[in-house]
């Protein structure tokens, strides 16, 4: 399994998430190593890598938290969480995607 992290500096959701990410893959035994980290830094950028805010995360090159309707650019969308609507995913739709990547 790849998992992918996608940021943009700018935006602080995206260290929870990677900490969420470790912290999930450590869990189900996913070697820390398989997270790539890549920054955002233009809008160029983003629109190549069809970003839609940080944080995104990939698993095996697809977001499983992806809305089509969302804008691609240098944004910090919010999450539709189990909670409520957060920076980030949850822990547990972390371990959902994650899971369903096995």
């Amino acid at each position: 399994m790849d998992v992918a992290l996608l940021y943009f500096d700018g935006c602080p959701n995206w260290k929870t998430t990677k900490s969420l990410l470790l912290d999930v893959m450590g869990e189900l035994g996913v070697a820390s190593d398989r997270l790539v980290l890549q920054g955002v830094e233009t809008p160029e950028e983003a629109v190549e890598l069809s970003f839609h805010g940080s944080p995104t995360v990939l698993v095996d090159g697809v977001d499983p938290f992806a809305d089509p309707n969302a804008a691609v650019g240098l944004t910090c969308p919010l999450c539709p969480t189990e909670t409520g609507w957060v920076g980030a995913p949850s822990r547990q739709q972390l371990t959902e995607a994650l899971s369903s990547g096995m």
